[in-house]
């Protein structure tokens, strides 16, 4: 017999909506600002982090995230990274993860895109070999830096198209960055044969969800937590199976909601929405994935039953080939029945 933090901690999963650097550990935060102090607001002293990771809104967080982006100044930098956000997630049982990657704030920073490329493919296959997680990349376009890092991300998906890649997404503000504008790229991304996952309704209203799944061909929406005042789209997301990436502490930590007792997971899932947990930018906003599944069984009235259902739904939602989501799904139910709780 098992607690239920104890389930969850063993838990197989799939994550579905983590940011690269947002994904940076405290560790690694405080290694790189020491390397560059003096040149970075960021502080090395990692109690002193703790508190420059504390956010007013939405728009003082990507301030603090660009000013960790700045962290990142060359491949080996990206290399390490990359490994120790698989490495960490690999702790946490996660075997499939889609990590979302900003190349164009990289290479921007004077990284060289195929230099970029190089490295996190180099972590992804170390990663796979010696922790046994697989991961693959959505490349995905800093909205608040408009069509130029549109056009140079869409460039460097399809000139570099490292093996991980499956996806391209729209990820930063909403407010004052509408979806539309993205149309033209996103057609060539899909195109292309990548799959299209842009953030849209989390600090704005359902019409941003509407917009994505018309105009950017939305097969999953990021957060998208705003469609629970829409009935219409609530209905439409159920019908079509369109899944939304749901990150309850991160929308909290932004002032998405109020309070996670206000989080609209419940209506959701009682809409029949498909849902995955995720923990989106987890150091920052000091949570875990297991956290993450800790609050959600909370607000849904879950048990282990109930955690294992979500697990299978991040699976069923994720972009792995048939064949190896009925695998992982197999070993999440081998896991429950050999832990009841």
């Amino acid at each position: 017999m098992t607690d239920l933090a104890t389930f969850i901690a063993g838990l197989p999963k799939a994550e579905l909506h983590v940011h690269h650097v947002g994904s940076a550990s405290p560790r690694i935060v405080a290694e790189l600002a020491a390397r560059h102090e003096g040149r970075t607001p960021v502080p090395a002293d990692p109690a002193a982090l703790a508190e420059y990771f504390v956010f007013r809104d939405f728009a003082h967080f990507i301030e603090i995230y660009l000013n960790v982006v700045d962290l990142i100044r060359d491949p080996e930098d990206v290399r390490i990274l990359t490994y120790e956000v698989a490495r960490e997630l690999a702790r946490q049982q996660v075997r499939y993860a889609e990590l979302t990657i900003t190349p164009y704030s990289h290479v921007r920073r004077g990284i060289p895109a195929p230099a970029f490329c190089e490295a996190i493919e180099d972590a992804r296959k170390h990663a796979e070999a010696e922790l046994g997680i697989v991961l693959r990349w959505c490349f995905d376009i800093p909205g608040e830096a408009g069509l130029p890092a549109a056009e140079e991300t869409l460039r460097i998906a399809l000139e570099e198209r490292p093996d991980g890649l499956i996806s391209f997404g729209l990820g930063g503000p909403e407010i004052g960055v509408p979806r539309p504008q993205f149309k033209p790229y996103f057609d060539q991304a899909r195109a292309a044969g990548l799959r299209s996952v842009p953030h849209a309704g989390e600090t704005t209203g359902p019409e941003t969800i509407w917009d994505a799944l018309r105009d950017l061909g939305a097969e999953r929406i990021g957060h998208g937590i705003s469609a629970a005042a829409d009935p219409a789209l609530l209905a439409h997301l159920a019908e079509h199976r369109i899944p939304l990436e749901v990150c309850p502490t991160s929308n909290l930590r932004t002032r998405a909601v109020a309070s996670l007792d206000e989080h609209p997971l419940r209506a959701l899932v009682d809409a029949g929405v498909p849902v995955s947990i995720n923990s989106d930018d987890p150091p920052m906003f000091g949570t875990t994935l297991d956290d993450e599944y800790a609050v959600a069984a909370r607000l849904l009235g879950y048990g282990p039953d109930g955690v294992a259902g979500l697990a299978r739904s991040a699976v069923t939602a994720s972009f792995l080939p048939a064949p190896e989501q009925a695998r992982l799904i197999a070993e999440i139910d081998a896991y429950a029945a050999a832990n009841p709780t």
